[in-house]
């Protein structure tokens, strides 16, 4: 069982950063790959990156390249996203996941245990 919990969201202006955590309890977190989803209003959940479970391996949307970073710290049993250059586009709620997998799934199903989100506005 993996219980997840999102923080560091907030108000940030155009081409500002943010760095939002995942924090994850249970004893199985280092087996876990991780990713983080985000949903705007009046629109799907979309795949943002992710993570396996070495931290060797990293996958990003393409609207992501460039701009954001996921990174784990398997000891504190945190997944983090580094997000810069941020666009009003990217105002949403943000969510990680977790898969007991070893590769780095993008789609919504392959993933087992959800965080309730934290809230990113981009103001222009």
């Amino acid at each position: 069982q993996v219980q997840l919990v999102e923080s560091g969201g907030g108000l940030v202006q155009a081409g500002g950063s943010l760095r939002l955590s995942c924090a994850a309890s249970g004893r199985t977190f280092s087996n876990y790959a991780m990713g983080w989803f985000r949903q705007a209003p009046g629109k799907e959940r979309e795949f943002v990156a992710g993570i396996s479970w070495s931290g060797g391996s990293t996958y990003y949307a393409d609207s992501m390249k460039g701009r954001f970073t996921i990174s784990r710290d398997n000891a504190k049993n945190t997944v983090y996203l580094q997000m810069s250059s941020l666009k009003p586009e990217d105002t949403a709620v943000y969510y990680c996941a977790a898969d007991p997998g070893n590769g780095v799934p993008i789609v919504e199903a392959a993933y087992d245990y959800w965080g309730q989100g934290t809230q990113v506005t981009v103001s222009s």
